[in-house]
């Protein structure tokens, strides 16, 4: 028990220590990139990756969550990347965010209105007509929500 509380103790004066001597933190770039989630899914020969935050709007309990990444495909289907969001129980239109036929690159970008009824998801097809054969939807939702 002596052991513990010693070790508080030295880890509590260690942060007090820290924090007297640690310079005002500016809000640059790399301090705004560190407040982000990645999020992924893939199916065949595409796969989607970004990241996640949220931003600020007039209302302060309803920021934006901002969605971004690439769309890549190895091969030479057609793949697209479409997401759909829940606010309590009610669903939203799904939303086609990014396409590519053949083997490149392609943007992925959504900002959809988030607060803690919110619930978002992403997934990657085949084909770029509707969601008929995808990859299973992922959550980009989870905790943590990143501010920006």
């Amino acid at each position: 028990m002596t052991r513990t509380r010693t070790w508080a103790a030295a880890a509590v004066a260690a942060l007090g220590l820290l924090a007297a001597t640690a310079g005002p933190v500016a809000a640059d770039a790399p301090a705004r990139a560190a407040a982000t989630v990645p999020w992924s899914v893939s199916l065949d020969t595409a796969s989607a990756a970004g990241e996640r935050w949220t931003e600020p709007t007039q209302y302060p309990s309803s920021p934006d969550l901002v969605v971004s990444g690439t769309l890549t495909n190895t091969g030479t289907g057609c793949y697209a990347v479409w997401t759909r969001f829940f606010r309590d129980f009610s669903a939203g239109p799904v939303t086609k965010r990014a396409e590519l036929c053949g083997p490149g690159t392609a943007a992925v970008a959504a900002r959809q209105r988030y607060d803690y009824l919110t619930t978002g998801y992403v997934t990657v097809c085949r084909g770029t007509a509707d969601t008929s054969d995808c990859a299973p939807w992922t959550n980009i939702t989870w905790w943590p929500i990143a501010s920006r």
